[in-house]
């Protein structure tokens, strides 16, 4: 493989705006924990449940912004700029209108939510106070998630990247002030991050609202057609979330060191997951906008650098990790146990990032293609098998590095199913219609 390619350019520009937006948006989490941290211990576990529950309600809906993004490239490589506008349009009527559904739901189902999630006393009453007040910044949040979907479909990058920051800065300003300026404590964290999400989604509707040029009316067979790719993408991240689940619910069956460990792992593997999920959204632009204009080839071989790049990152990625197996665990812990047992799964860890790289690129691609079927009924296999092998850990005692195994099954049978549909050149459809 060549070390330079005519593709890197417009990859890295498309990729290193995206990877700051990735960065950026679970920084409100980051905030309101650094915040809410210094309160006591009950306000920091309940900020600690509802954030498990406003990162689940994002990841499952992702597929609003993904298929947006699909869509609106391919519109707007075939020369569509109408309907590419129009299906932005789209975007954010659907995006409204689930925002305000979970918002309803949340404020109505906070105490059954939080009750499941296992929080008691104090805890959970601050957690359903928390919930209940930044449900109200939901619409606002998944507007923004719609106009992302639409500016990065018309490989426009920088200006979501810019609004991310000025709403980032605006939370950190205004949960410091209700927070100690105020001291509305836990709630003022919640009202801080409303308000900041209220901005920021408004930035985008006006965004969007230049670029369609007064035309914003709801039409149903767009909204029909990014429902339809999106409920396929809906299938392929509700497996891939039940996975991680089922995992986690193992581990906890192996005890707190296990535990511990897991969390450890899991959390980098997320935070290294950010940077190689960037190169997925060029991959969306870049192939969603070639096909769209009937350049098959150009699609084809942009989608290869790109695995390429990914994987060249993972293999980065797990040399850097192989290399700090014996510092970059003791920054989290220094209970012995735990880092045995962060030890037994290191490897394991560190060898999932090349495959992580080529897998998520592969993803991009074929969400960008608007491969939804194949990215749906693959993952469920995917899904099937890394359960089994999950399950057989804990029957067989195998411990976290079993539950870890299975984790790796998932990746391999993602990655062995989709290079197989890449290879098979089957997804380069071309065309608007």
């Amino acid at each position: 493989m060549r070390l330079r390619s005519q593709y890197d350019r417009e990859i890295l520009r498309l990729a290193v705006p995206a990877l700051g937006a990735l960065a950026a948006e679970p920084s409100y989490i980051l905030v309101d924990t650094a915040i809410v941290g210094h309160l006591g211990r009950p306000q920091l576990a309940a900020l600690g449940i509802a954030a498990t529950v406003l990162t689940a309600l994002f990841a499952v809906f992702n597929f609003l912004q993904y298929g947006t993004t699909a869509q609106v490239g391919r519109a707007s490589g075939a020369g569509q700029e109408r309907a590419a506008r129009q299906l932005g349009a789209q975007a954010l009527w659907l995006c409204l209108g689930v925002g305000l559904a979970l918002t309803a739901l949340v404020i109505a189902l906070a105490p059954a939510i939080v009750g499941a999630m296992g929080g008691e006393g104090q805890t959970a009453d601050y957690a359903v106070t928390y919930l209940r007040i930044v449900s109200l910044g939901l619409p606002f949040a998944f507007l923004a998630i719609g106009a992302q979907g639409y500016l990065r479909g018309v490989a426009d990058l920088r200006t979501p990247l810019r609004v991310l920051i000025a709403g980032n800065v605006a939370n950190v300003i205004l949960e410091v002030l209700f927070v100690y300026g105020f001291g509305w404590g836990i709630e003022g964290s919640a009202w801080g991050t409303v308000l900041a999400q209220a901005g920021m989604g408004g930035a985008f509707v006006a965004l969007l609202l230049r670029s369609a040029r007064g035309d914003m009316r709801p039409r149903i067979a767009l909204m029909r057609r990014l429902v339809k790719v999106g409920r396929h993408i809906f299938v392929r991240t509700a497996a891939l979330m039940a996975a991680f689940t089922l995992a986690g619910a193992l581990v906890t069956r192996f005890g707190d060191a296990s535990i511990a460990a897991h969390q450890i792992a899991f959390q980098l593997w997320l935070f290294l997951a950010l940077v190689l999920d960037a190169i997925a959204i060029a991959g969306q632009v870049l192939v969603g906008r070639g096909l769209g204009a009937g350049d098959t080839e150009r699609a084809y071989e942009a989608s290869a650098r790109m695995i390429w790049l990914a994987v060249y990152a993972g293999v980065i990625f797990a040399a850097i990790l192989v290399a700090l197996a014996g510092l970059l665990p003791r920054a989290f812990t220094s209970d012995e146990l735990v880092l045995e047992r962060v030890a037994a799964i290191w490897l394991l860890f560190a060898l999932m990032q090349p495959l992580n790289g080529a897998v998520f690129a592969l993803d991009g691609i074929l969400i960008g293609a608007g491969d939804g079927p194949y990215l749906a009924w693959s993952m469920v296999v995917a899904f099937v098998a890394s359960a089994a092998v999950a399950v057989a850990a804990y029957a067989l005692e195998w411990g976290i590095v079993g539950v870890w195994a299975a984790l790796v099954v998932l990746i391999v049978v993602r990655l062995v199913l989709m290079w197989r549909r890449f290879a098979s050149r089957r997804w380069l459809v071309t065309g608007w219609a």
